[in-house]
């Protein structure tokens, strides 16, 4: 019952982390200083396409997880699924909303624009994060990348992913999109904060104490 317990406050984390993931590119987008960079590189072709960013996004990542199901299932969990659906249609949905409620031009303002970016910069980081530590599944766009490091022993998984990244980058330019600080900010934060995270949130939130074996997460 206990393992229930766990498992449930791990999925509810998870779920949570990835609406608030759709919540901060909501605020991040408008501000102008760049995304991730697999929102960069769909941002750029659905707007091209005309197509709905969540509609895009649930597409592509339908496409990549094949490539997950056929060489990496052992990486496939509810998580996967959930980032495969949630953040670009919850993306849509606050972006809807905040045009209902937020003050009309606030986004012109460069004070404002930077202090609204580096609030759902951090909560962003820190959603990604608890949604990786939570252990429940990789995002077919994560996966990809660590498919072909273990199939290409010539570049360490640090190397693919950067290329990876860069690449999605590339394509967003191509498209529209203009990567920017928060690109680069997210690309360097995110290893230490996963860290962080795994070794002091998650770990009180489903135990109530430090100290529990990385096994167990």
């Amino acid at each position: 019952m206990k393992f229930l317990h766990i498992e449930k406050k791990r999925l509810v984390l998870m779920v949570a982390a990835v609406l608030m993931m759709g919540f901060c590119l909501s605020f991040l987008e408008p501000c102008g200083f760049g995304t991730d960079p697999c929102t960069c590189m769909n941002l750029g072709i659905s707007r091209k396409l005309g197509m709905l960013f969540g509609n895009w996004q649930a597409l592509l990542n339908c496409c990549l997880f094949v490539i997950v199901l056929l060489f990496g299932r052992n990486q496939i969990g509810w998580g996967t699924l959930a980032n495969m659906f949630l953040v670009g249609y919850s993306f849509n949905f606050f972006t809807w909303l905040n045009a209902k409620w937020l003050p009309e031009g606030i986004f012109e303002s460069m004070a404002a624009r930077v202090i609204i970016a580096l609030l759902a910069l951090f909560l962003f980081v820190l959603a990604v994060s608890v949604y990786i530590a939570s252990d429940l599944g990789t995002a077919p766009y994560d996966a990809v990348p660590s498919i072909i490091a273990s199939r290409c022993r010539k570049l360490s998984f640090r190397a693919v992913r950067m290329i990876w990244d860069c690449l999605a980058c590339l394509i967003g330019f191509l498209f529209g999109s203009v990567p920017g600080v928060v690109t680069v900010a997210i690309a360097f934060a995110l290893g230490p904060v996963i860290t962080w995270v795994k070794e002091n949130v998650i770990r009180r939130l489903l135990y109530g104490r430090k100290g529990v074996s990385d096994a167990h997460l």
